[in-house]
């Protein structure tokens, strides 16, 4: 994947490197060049601009990049402008790193949902998370398991968990499910936020847009995640 990293700190320096390391395309960003020297030669490529300025996103690849991680950690005021910016340029994934609880208030008015604590989740942690592109979240258990968040097929709409078998034919493990509820934050304004239903029954039915957290194989999670048709052809069933 192509991912552009904004804020070379400890925290985004360790991510761009480990990115790179798991064979990702990384795009370095920092306004500070002596940041942009350490890293220059270690990852995909290394820009020196401040990102606050939106005139000089000409020179950075947004509408190519797979995710955006906006790793800034000195300056919360700059970490919220770049988001705004990355924002409204483009429609791409974005990762941001928030430094309080009001910028987590922020970010969430902003409609990011994607947000990092750096002080409890590690750059390795992370790396596996982006390098998992087939699911929303997920926590790696080892190198082979996962717990992941999947959306629920169009097919499972309406029908109660008894009803379907369709997860057990990914041999995957159903621990529950998340939806989506509107709730009104710390400033007043509505935003959607996921919250879990618990424990799922036979009888718990599947509704549009339900996010699935499943555990299991991470191939057969990947499996999951794949076109029926895409999956069929590589279990040879057509």
């Amino acid at each position: 994947m192509k991912i552009i990293v904004f804020g070379l700190g400890n925290f985004g320096m360790s991510l761009a490197l480990s990115l790179t390391e798991t064979g990702n395309e990384v795009i370095g960003i920092d306004k500070q060049m002596d940041k942009v020297n350490l890293v220059k030669d270690k990852i995909s490529h290394a820009i020196c601009m401040d990102s606050t300025n939106e005139l000089a996103y000409d020179a950075v690849p947004l509408k190519d990049a797979d995710k955006v991680v906006v790793a800034i950690g000195e300056n919360e005021g700059a970490a919220i402008i770049t988001t705004a910016i990355i924002k409204k340029l483009s429609n791409v994934k974005i990762i941001s790193r928030a430094l309080s609880p009001i910028h987590d208030t922020v970010l969430e008015a902003m409609g990011i949902y994607s947000i990092i604590h750096p002080e409890q989740d590690s750059a390795d942690r992370l790396t596996k998370q982006i390098n998992f592109k087939s699911t929303l979240e997920n926590y790696q258990l080892d190198n082979n398991f996962t717990i992941s968040e999947v959306r629920a097929k169009k097919e499972f709409y309406g029908k109660t968990l008894g009803e379907l078998d369709s997860v057990d034919k990914y041999s995957l493990t159903l621990v529950t499910i998340i939806r989506k509820k509107e709730k009104r934050n710390l400033i007043g304004k509505k935003t959607i936020v996921k919250e879990s239903i618990g424990r799922p029954h036979p009888d718990t039915i599947v509704q549009e847009d339900d996010i699935l957290v499943v555990y299991g194989n991470n191939k057969d999670i990947e499996n999951y995640c794949m076109g029926q048709e895409e999956y069929d052809l590589r279990n040879k069933k057509i």
